[in-house]
């Protein structure tokens, strides 16, 4: 049981949370710029405006991706499993 090999599973971890984050996350942000954008272009100030468009990206990314996500965290989790005697011996 060598450290590099927690080292490697903790990379691995941390590597798909920030991939699966990323897919909820980016579609928000970019949709919130381009309200921010408009918003500072018209100078409406409507909070409302700038909160429902983003919310509805985000379950929207959440809908479509739920399959991807998903099946990201299955195979990552087999893959622990499958470490499991590599681990121990």
């Amino acid at each position: 049981m060598s450290p590099e090999v927690f080292v490697d599973i903790l990379r691995d971890a941390l590597f798909i949370v920030i991939l699966l984050v990323s897919a909820v996350i980016v579609p928000s942000l970019i949709v919130g710029l381009i309200v921010a954008v408009f918003q500072a272009a018209t100078s409406i100030n409507e909070q409302t405006l700038s909160f429902l468009p983003r919310l509805i990206v985000t379950l929207l990314a959440l809908i479509y991706g739920a399959h991807w996500l998903v099946q990201t965290l299955i195979d990552f989790t087999l893959e622990l499993v499958n470490r499991i005697p590599s681990t121990i011996a």
